[in-house]
């Protein structure tokens, strides 16, 4: 027997997947894809979960006598309407509660053979869109007729006594397959209302998600361990009793988790795949978990892509030669723009080749008519020409071998309708090299290009003029990588001290992908922090990317993300039931963070999460304990006031003896007893200087017990050293300057320190000479301390996967 056995403690599962692969090979002969509810629980007597209540499928042309109705237990029994086309039984009147007689079971199912077809029928037409496929464009009688037809007959369950009928008593699991993230797990507050309760409860609190790729059911059960499901079901709120075990719950996640697994897209050997197995509800009865309601749709295996040569995106990053086709020798085009920006970034002219007939040089560039005239193989091949060219291009290239990677700058490819057909042709035989091992790496197309710092090239097509200037050799050991040109240029245009040594513009992903790249800088030695931007994922590249991000945390890098394309969570764009209530969106999140990335909600927390990682990444982070300074009353309230939220949360951290004497000490020596009471926040009014602000730092960053520090800098007190006039007395010329004071302290801590300059634009050349010092500078102290809690618990979770 094929069975897989999993020990957590003392709880141990066993799985009979040739008992599954038999459900689902009858199934499948049937002409079905989906099981019954009754081999649902077939499925979950296999499954090494618990077992299921006894039951007796009574067929709808079988003629059944007293004995045969008389064999479950108990006063009453459940009878259930069985027809693969009826989902939501209960609203069609498919599911009702009789007295377990003979002859109260034979009057119910004789009246639900009739009455639930009338009952859908007339809800499928006051909802005509809901119809399944087979039932589509009929109504009236005709429709009746069809769902009665496929009535395979009525189900007869034991009635099982639930513990308890109040709300949170009742717990939804459920696997599913996306088209992204491969499996995912859910479990959460169950039964009808559980897509209300996904909508109106804090993010969290009424559903658990993750990639069951990533996890097992110790794990899972940790997450879950945080929703009002498990408080409830575990009898911690007030006037409840514990009704299920944790090594019940563990046993249960387990069993779906290594179903899902094994079922899946990433398994090749898979027989089938689950595309979805959902119980909604569980209830409880004496200890043990009932399933009242089950439902299995599942596939059969589809072929994959073949594996792209991601090891040649070291030759896309770090060329030692690089060709461009599409420079115009007349004019200024997107071609001799890349040519200016190569060139002038310091990449050497005679490693760059230009395919360009009837011309010898342009811009003292070597020119050759065609591909097969280049003298050497290119690390990199630059496509600049319209997207109608490209599909030639492309067979050229793979056909002459003669690149190892190609960047494909054209836009609409496969943009529109009508080069969907081309950009599909492209695919196809950039997958067919690969299928045996042949042609280079594509990256694009509708790629803005790339700019690396360490390969000294820049293929963007933006004039130099429009773009701020990046300082040589003063990057940060940082990787940007966009689904969007247009957000990456965005975003380092107007924060030009995000200066990573990569930007990748990925475009449509017509070869490499995002977790491509972010599996490549995972394992590169010269990049300590990952942002993403993503609009979406190819075919199980969601995973793969996941994949890369773990790999990348555990190697002790931050990844920042943000997808666009957000949907409310709770809400599915492709099913109304509810194993697809944790929405696109959700599942992305869930399986992001899961992996160990900090993920942002807005295009202001993606820049400030991204500014805090760039210079961050190398300091100690051993807790969420805040330690706050600032000149002003407000400032130190908001501070305080945005230390939580659902997505993060830190405290205060209680002073340690020896740091408040000190701070009593700092403001006695300075004549500000009077005005300061040594608390966290600090307040330290107006009258302090800069040098108290850079000590009273000092010694907060010194206390064992605090993890970081927010320093509010005042910029308007009289004596402080914050404007940009050299002539002034309170200029930050000066080497007693906050700006010059931080610039000399922050290199010798360890812990992270972050700063506000709650001021007007005149104060902006102080928040740049503070960015420049490295300090990671903020307008708002509301918006700093929430930026760096989230910063702050993404590395704590990072640690926890390290430590996993």
């Amino acid at each position: 027997m094929a069975d897989a056995h999993f020990a957590f403690g003392s709880v141990q599962v066993a799985i009979n997947f040739e008992a599954i692969d038999a459900l689902f090979e009858r199934a499948h002969a049937q002409g079905r894809d989906s099981l019954f509810e009754y081999e649902v629980y077939d499925l979950l007597k296999a499954s090494g979960a618990e077992t299921p209540p006894g039951c007796v499928l009574l067929e709808r042309s079988g003629r059944f006598t007293d004995e045969q109705l008389a064999v479950l237990p108990g006063d009453r029994v459940v009878l259930k309407i069985v027809s693969p086309a009826i989902v939501h039984k209960t609203e069609a009147g498919g599911v009702r509660v009789v007295e377990n007689r003979p002859d109260a079971i034979r009057s119910a199912v004789r009246r639900m053979l009739y009455e639930v077809p009338e009952n859908y029928a007339a809800a499928l037409e006051r909802d005509p869109g809901s119809a399944p496929a087979p039932y589509r464009g009929l109504s009236g009688e005709p429709l009746v007729t069809a769902v009665s037809r496929d009535l395979r007959g009525v189900l007869m369950v034991q009635f099982m006594e639930p513990d308890s009928t109040a709300f949170g008593n009742e717990l939804l699991v459920g696997i599913r397959k996306t088209r992204e993230f491969g499996m995912v797990v859910t479990a959460g507050l169950g039964g009808t209302d559980t897509e209300l309760y996904a909508e109106r409860f804090r993010k969290g609190q009424a559903l658990t998600i993750a990639s069951t790729a990533l996890t097992d059911g110790v794990r899972f059960f940790e997450l879950f361990r945080k929703t009002i499901s498990y408080r409830k079901l575990a009898g911690l709120t007030r006037g409840q009793r514990r009704i299920v075990t944790d090594e019940q719950l563990i046993e249960c996640f387990s069993s779906f988790i290594d179903m899902a697994n094994h079922y899946s897209p990433d398994n090749p050997d898979a027989p089938f795949h689950i595309e979805e197995l959902e119980i909604n509800p569980f209830a409880y009865a004496d200890y043990l978990m009932v399933p009242l309601d089950g439902l299995c749709r599942f596939s059969g295996p589809t072929s994959v892509r073949a594996p792209r040569p991601v090891g040649r995106i070291a030759d896309l990053l770090k060329p030692s030669s690089i060709g461009i086709v599409g420079v115009s020798a007349s004019r200024m085009n997107f071609g001799r723009i890349i040519l200016k920006n190569v060139l002038e970034a310091g990449f050497p002219a005679g490693n760059v080749r230009l395919v360009k007939p009837g011309e010898t040089e342009i811009d003292g560039v070597a020119c050759v008519p065609d591909l097969k005239s280049l003298d050497r193989v290119l690390d990199l091949f630059v496509v600049a020409v319209g997207a109608d060219q490209v599909p030639a291009l492309v067979d050229e290239l793979v056909a002459l071998d003669c690149a190892r990677s190609v960047m494909l700058i054209p836009g609409g490819l496969g943009e529109t309708a009508e080069s969907r057909e081309r950009a599909a042709g492209v695919i196809a035989r950039i997958d067919a090299a690969h299928a045996v091992g042949a042609g280079p790496v594509f990256l694009g197309g509708n790629c803005m290009g790339v700019v690396s710092r360490p390969g000294r090239y820049d293929t963007w097509f933006i004039p130099e003029e429009k773009l701020p200037a990046l300082a040589p050799g003063g990057h940060h050991r940082a990787a940007f990588i966009s689904q969007s040109g247009a957000f990456m240029l965005t975003r380092l245009s107007q924060c030009p001290f995000l200066n990573p040594a990569y930007m990748v513009s990925m475009g449509n992903q017509t070869d490499l992908t995002l977790g491509d790249m972010v599996a490549h800088f995972a394992g590169a030695d010269d990049v300590d922090v990952i942002a993403v931007y993503a609009e979406g994922f190819n075919d199980l590249d969601g995973l793969n990317f996941c994949r890369g991000v773990r790999r990348a945390v555990r190697a002790g890098k931050d990844v920042v993300f943000y997808k666009a394309g957000r949907t409310p969570e709770g809400k599915s764009a492709t099913s109304g039931h509810t194993a697809s209530l944790a929405g696109d969106y959700a599942v992305c999140e869930a399986c992001v963070r899961q992996a160990g990335a900090i993920v942002a909600h807005s295009f202001t927390q993606f820049e400030n999460l991204f500014m805090l990682a760039e210079r961050l990444n190398g300091k100690t982070i051993g807790g969420n304990r805040l330690a706050a300074v600032s000149g002003a009353g407000f400032e130190a309230v908001g501070m305080a006031d945005s230390i939580q939220s659902d997505d993060y949360s830190m405290t205060l951290a209680p002073l340690a003896d020896g740091t408040r004497e000190a701070l009593r000490s700092l403001v006695a020596a300075n004549r500000l007893a009077g005005l300061v009471t040594v608390t966290n926040p600090l307040d330290i009014t107006p009258a302090a200087d800069d040098q108290v602000h850079a000590e009273a730092v000092r010694i907060l960053a010194s206390d064992p017990g605090v993890d970081a520090v927010v320093v509010g800098l005042d910029p308007m007190s009289p004596v402080m050293r914050t404007l940009a006039d050299p002539d002034t007395p309170l200029t930050m010329d000066n080497e007693r300057s906050i700006a010059a004071l931080l610039a000399d302290l922050l290199p010798r801590l360890d812990t992270p320190v972050i700063g506000v300059v709650d001021g007007g634009r005149q104060y902006d050349p102080l928040v740049d000479r503070l960015k420049q010092a490295g300090l990671c500078t903020f307008r708002t102290s509301d918006q700093a301390v929430a930026a760096l809690a989230q910063y702050m618990d993404g590395r704590l979770n990072a640690a926890r996967i390290r430590t996993n």
